[in-house]
Formats: C-alpha cells, sequence, structure tokens
C-alpha cells in the first residue's frame, strides 16, 4: 500500500486549475485520489492501532479524514477546494480535544504530526500543571532516541510573557510558554510512492507514543 503517483499528480494539476469547472471535469482523477487517500490512511490506523491503546482498530475513517472542500464563506481566499489531503487519527477522528496523530499528503510537502495543537484553556492549564510537576519525564521523553531521530519537537508556538501562576526562573519555562505541543516529520513525495511507505509513516507515528502518553496523563486520560 502506497500514494499512488496519480494521487500526487491530481493535486499538483490542481493547484494550477482550483475552480470548479476544472475539478468536475476531472471528478474521476479525484475519486481515484480520494480512495487512494482512504485505502492508505486506513492501513495507517490499523497499524497504530497495533501499538496505541487509544487508537481503536474500528475506528471508521469517515471520521478522521477531511473533506477536500473548502469553507470560504468567512475567507478572503475563495478557491473552492483544498490542495492536498489529510486524516487526523485519534480515539474521536479528527475532532478531538486531546491528543492525536495527522497525515497531510500534499506534493512536495508531505508529513506526519503529533500531539496537542492549541488545547482548549481547562486542558491547557493541565498540561502546563504536568509540566512543572514533572517536567523531567518530558525532557526524558524529547531526548528518546527514537523521538530525536524522527521528529522535530516545535517550540515556536508560544507566549512572549511568562504565563499567569509562573515564575520566570522556572527550569522548564520555555515548555510553560507553549501554546501548542506538537511535533512532526516531513516525509518524501519518493517515500510515499513506493512499497513500504506505511512504514515510512508508522515509524515516525509511533516514534512519537511516549510524547503522547504524557500528554494523555496530563489530561488524566485512562
Amino acid at each position: 500500500m502506497y500514494i499512488e503517483p496519480s494521487t500526487f499528480q491530481f493535486l499538483t494539476d490542481l493547484r494550477v486549475n482550483n475552480n470548479r469547472d476544472w475539478f468536475n471535469e476531472h471528478r474521476d482523477a479525484y475519486e481515484a485520489a480520494w480512495q487512494n487517500m482512504k485505502d492508505f490512511t486506513a492501513a495507517i490506523i490499523a497499524g497504530l492501532a497495533e501499538t496505541d491503546r487509544y487508537i481503536p482498530a474500528d475506528l471508521p475513517l469517515a471520521k478522521c479524514l477531511f473533506r477536500i472542500y473548502r469553507d470560504t464563506r468567512f475567507s478572503k481566499d475563495k478557491t473552492p477546494y483544498k490542495e492536498w489531503l489529510g486524516a487526523g487519527i485519534s480515539t474521536a477522528g479528527r475532532k478531538l480535544n486531546g491528543p492525536e496523530y495527522y497525515l497531510h499528503i500534499a506534493p512536495g510537502s508531505s508529513f506526519v504530526a503529533g500531539g496537542y495543537w492549541r488545547p482548549e484553556k481547562e486542558h491547557l492549564s493541565a498540561i502546563r500543571q504536568e509540566i512543572d510537576y514533572n517536567g523531567a519525564e518530558l525532557r526524558k521523553v524529547l531526548q528518546a532516541p527514537e523521538f530525536k531521530k524522527y521528529l522535530t519537537f516545535d517550540m515556536e508556538d508560544k507566549l512572549v510573557k511568562v504565563p499567569a501562576g509562573y515564575d520566570a526562573s522556572h527550569p522548564d519555562l520555555e515548555f510553560l510558554k507553549l501554546k501548542s505541543f506538537t511535533c512532526s516529520h516531513a516525509i518524501t513525495d519518493k517515500e510515499l510512492t513506493k512499497k513500504g511507505a506505511v512504514d515510512k509513516v508508522l515509524t515516525p507515528l509511533r516514534a512519537m507514543y511516549g510524547f503522547k502518553l504524557f500528554l494523555h496523563g496530563a489530561l488524566g486520560d485512562e
């Protein structure tokens, strides 16, 4: 199982023909790309379910896949279609307020990611509290050989000031400033379009499991 070259070709063509007339004329190509994404995502879910107790093997694909149609109601960009295919994989699919995996397929810029992007207020407070109490564990997770080999931890989405309730001298201040807790791994088109692509995706996703467990623990997930 892998991403078909024709899927990347469709997305490449869509970039320069992002309009309804072209899309409707090439609907067969879209349907083939969409089915390819569904099959590939199903293989990723099956693989994750073997090692992550928070991912059910029977997780419905429909809950995970992002539709290609853009919501342009409140956007200045009125192009009707996303120029990528994506899936959010968690207990509740793409709509979980909690730790999840993410798969992004786009020509020349595919990647996998995981963690918790922009937690809601109560969850953010819980994660910061866990860092305050148990920052050594987070540092241990981020320094794990497999994590360092495959993943980049995002330190950019953070506050400028010290978060309320914490001291500027806190040893884990830079972690406490974070507004998102995510990591990622880029994957090339070549890796995705040949046999072994599923493993190329699963390997970095599995490498972030310890980090994901730290977040689950902070939120009190059982």
